[in-house]
């Protein structure tokens, strides 16, 4: 009895810390950039919440934001040769071991043929740019703007900007044909698990999605066995994913999925020293 009480107590602290620090994010922003519908008359209280009101003419506006950004992607991407996307941390350093590792990832994939995609950012991203332009294979960054601006890499051939990150998530899986992900935060999982779940419900692929790190990705492979022992899915629903540490094994992985027809269309670029 004494052990529920204390975890009930325990529960209750963590919920008004949490709580404590919402009304500090609160106070500090000034505002909840939050949209609903505009009124005629809202009340002082109303029009300090809703700050900007949702109309049709803001909404149409956006639209189309979203619209001309789908439409610059799509003709920046589409004569795209085969092309493989690399997702990861944009925080490694150029001394940090995955960030070797993301060079050769790029490397590797640009001397057997493929285009380099990724986020265009720093870190993994900019590993995977640099070893593929050092292979002299075709490097692409699909970049985002953010608050705190994320500048292209040096290492792209060439970089779109988007504003809307599920723009970007279209074009960093519309036009590969594998996905390589290297450790990473909440960006990456977002990405991994957007790849995953199109893979698992049919609408892209078959694709292979390689996952390099064994250790870094332990935890996650352990908790989506758990998931499959609860019965939300299926051990064959997720069977197209690979786990290495090895960037030689993940290109191999991939130039092993490709059908006759797509593997034709690779001119594998032969190694040059670095």
């Amino acid at each position: 009895m004494d052990g529920a009480i204390r975890e009930k107590r325990d529960a209750e602290t963590f919920a008004d810390e949490w709580e404590t620090a919402w009304r500090r994010h609160w106070e500090k922003t000034g505002f909840s950039p939050y949209e609903l519908p505009g009124s005629d008359s809202p009340s002082a209280a109303e029009r300090e919440f809703l700050m900007s009101p949702r109309t049709s003419d803001r909404e149409y506006a956006r639209l189309k934001r979203i619209t001309d950004e789908f439409e610059l992607g799509f003709r920046s991407l589409c004569n795209l040769g085969p092309a493989v996307t690399v997702f990861g941390s944009a925080r490694f350093k150029p001394d940090h071991p995955y960030y070797e590792l993301g060079r050769e990832v790029g490397r590797r994939l640009g001397q057997s043929g493929f285009s380099v995609i990724t986020g265009g950012g720093p870190g993994a991203m900019e590993a995977a740019n640099r070893g593929a332009r050092e292979a002299g294979g075709p490097s692409y960054g699909l970049n985002i703007v953010l608050p705190h601006e994320q500048k292209p890499n040096p290492f792209v051939d060439q970089t779109v900007e988007f504003h809307y990150f599920f723009v970007r998530k279209v074009m960093l899986v519309k036009y590969s044909c594998a996905y390589i992900v290297l450790p990473g935060g909440l960006g990456t999982l977002d990405e991994l698990f957007e790849a995953a779940t199109l893979l698992q419900c049919g609408k892209i692929g078959p694709f292979p999605l390689v996952l390099i790190g064994r250790d870094f990705w332990q935890g996650m492979r352990d908790f989506l066995l758990f998931m499959v022992k609860q019965g939300v899915f299926a051990a064959d629903e997720v069977g197209f994913a690979r786990i290495t540490d090895s960037a030689d094994e993940a290109v191999e992985l991939v130039v092993r999925s490709l059908p006759p027809a797509l593997k034709d269309r690779l001119h594998p670029i032969k190694a040059k020293s670095v």
